[in-house]
């Protein structure tokens, strides 16, 4: 059912956003309504919410229990694949790009994760995050995902295991919403989008579920050391049983496969305080991906450490933004990311450079500054969601309307607040206007939307080039698209010529001598002579 809504939170939103005078679609706030349709149910597939052993359909009804008053059977309905839609009102263009946004949570409902959030319906920055990328025209689909993880097994290689099948059950679903829309495309576009720009927006453990589905795509990666059984050997996460990343194949029991014969690619991610299950996982060829992270996040580590819940160890060496950033940096797959010079880039370089010689929560020292992350540095120890807002009265009734004490909702506010103790709702709205204008020109620039030449100015073009000194690779950024990149040693040999047509190229170099290297940089407009050292 489709409605039209003009929430609170929107106009609220609104007023905290940035004031722009040049109003430019997907990059500002320029619809001022929004069309919602709820509850769109786009799979079906086996959950252990209730029990690792016990799989259910999504959607499905089952007896849990009989009530000791009445003697009636007690019903619990396992959540359905849904999605709920938001969308411009009033737009008059036929195809948009998508964005399927995944909410955090922990992989356990509200309130039952001990936190205040952890909801696509309840989560207010979830709500504001969706209203807002409407209002600047694009398409978003906020996703519900399968639930169900044991944190309480005996071992590391067990918990491990047991949050990676979470994660994992998470990126089957997210490709299965995207075949959805993809079918859904060729049976009359119910939802205007244009399937040569699909986006997947996580926050917090939506975000793990966006950086691991940019990643896994082989079966080696399943099989690392850290993801066997300690015993046997044996991998933890097996395809033949689960099905692949695809969601295809399996133990038809406890795999459903859906919407098969359609594609289940995407073209960026939007990593909003999510991390990588190994570093390893990241090759040249993945989809751009831009972040915004806490420094100081307790959970998904802002460099590279272990993944720890209530002091529990579940996994060794899981690699969060900053990390998983510059890796693809490097690996030249934020090539079509330009060098900008908008407001919220230098602020995001600028709270880089001020982090470089600080340890993040793990204790790793941070080293250097990684263009398309914009790290949030609150100084909440662990604080790893800036812009979540909660209301505590509302968090206690979300607690009884499930059958618990008000109490646990309690405790879940004064838990939420343990990490964001400075909590608002000013506070929550000024870092989702931050997320949003530094990743909307991104999402501009990399999926060549109108507007892309935002934050560029081409009469000054500059170039960046890092790292500087180098003795693996070495990337050329420009605000300006590059056409050719020429290298020459330092006695004026020709070393070789490339011809990037990107605004981010990175080069091998391994291979050379060491010293100093001259590289001739040609845009459309300029030419320049830079160097680089390589050790």
């Amino acid at each position: 059912m489709k409605k039209f809504t003009f929430s609170f939170l929107f106009i609220l939103s609104l007023t905290w956003a940035s004031v722009s005078f040049a109003q430019t679609r997907y990059l500002d706030p320029v619809f001022t309504g929004i069309d919602t349709t709820n509850n769109v149910t786009y799979g079906v597939n086996f959950s252990v919410m209730l029990n690792d052993t016990l799989p259910i359909p999504t959607g499905m009804t089952i007896p849990v229990g009989v009530d000791s008053a009445t003697s009636q059977p007690i019903y619990f309905t396992m959540p359905a694949l849904e999605f709920d839609v938001f969308e411009p009102a009033g737009d008059t263009v036929s195809e948009r790009p998508l964005i399927i946004y995944l909410h955090t949570g922990t992989f356990a409902p509200i309130i039952r994760n001990g936190n205040p959030t952890g909801s696509r319906t309840f989560d207010i920055a979830t709500q504001v995050f969706c209203q807002e990328y409407a209002a600047r025209g694009y398409v978003v689909a906020n996703t519900d995902y399968r639930l169900g993880w044991n944190p309480a097994l005996p071992t590391e290689a067990e918990r491990g295991a047991s949050l990676m099948r979470a994660a994992y059950r998470g990126i089957q679903d997210v490709k299965a919403a995207i075949r959805y829309f993809r079918m859904d495309y060729e049976n009359g576009n119910t939802f205007g989008i244009d399937t040569s720009r699909i986006i997947i927006c996580g926050q917090g453990t939506g975000g793990w579920i966006a950086t691991c589905l940019n990643s896994v795509d082989k079966l080696s990666e399943l099989q690392l050391p850290k993801f066997l059984d300690p015993i046997t050997a044996y991998p933890l996460i097996d395809t033949s049983i689960y099905g692949d990343w695809d969601g295809f194949g399996g133990n038809p029991q406890l795999n459903m496969e859906n919407h098969k014969g359609y594609s289940s690619e995407h073209d960026m991610i939007l990593n909003m305080g999510g991390a990588i299950g190994d570093i390893s996982w990241l090759e040249a060829g993945d989809k751009p991906i831009v972040a915004v992270h806490g420094n100081l996040d307790a959970i998904a580590r802002f460099t590279t450490g272990d993944l720890s819940v209530q002091g529990i160890n579940i996994v060794s060496d899981i690699s969060g933004s900053h990390d998983v950033v510059k890796k693809a940096n490097m690996l030249g797959n934020n090539s079509a990311i330009p060098l900008m010079f908008d407001p919220y880039t230098v602020a995001a370089n600028q709270a880089s450079v001020n982090l470089i010689g600080t340890p993040d929560f793990s204790g790793v020292n941070i080293t250097e500054a990684v263009p398309n992350l914009f790290p949030f540095n609150t100084g909440n120890p662990g604080e790893g969601a800036p812009w979540d807002y909660w209301d505590s009265s509302t968090v206690v009734l979300i607690a009884q309307a499930q059958g618990l004490p008000a109490s646990v909702g309690t405790d879940a506010h004064l838990n939420g607040l343990t990490t964001n103790p400075d909590m608002s709702i000013a506070k929550c709205i000024a870092y989702i206007d931050s997320t949003l204008n530094f990743f909307c020109p991104r999402i501009v620039n990399t999926l060549m939307l109108p507007g892309n030449s935002v934050g560029i100015n081409e009469k000054d073009v500059n170039f960046s080039i890092y790292p500087n000194p180098t003795s693996d690779f070495v990337s050329f950024n420009s605000n300006s698209n590059i056409n050719e990149l020429i290298i020459y040693d330092n006695n004026g040999k020709l070393i070789n010529k490339y011809f990037p047509n990107q605004f981010t190229y990175t080069i091998d170099v391994r291979e050379l001598t060491s010293g100093i290297y001259h590289v001739e940089i040609k845009t459309p407009n300029n030419t320049k002579i830079e160097k680089f050292v390589k050790n």
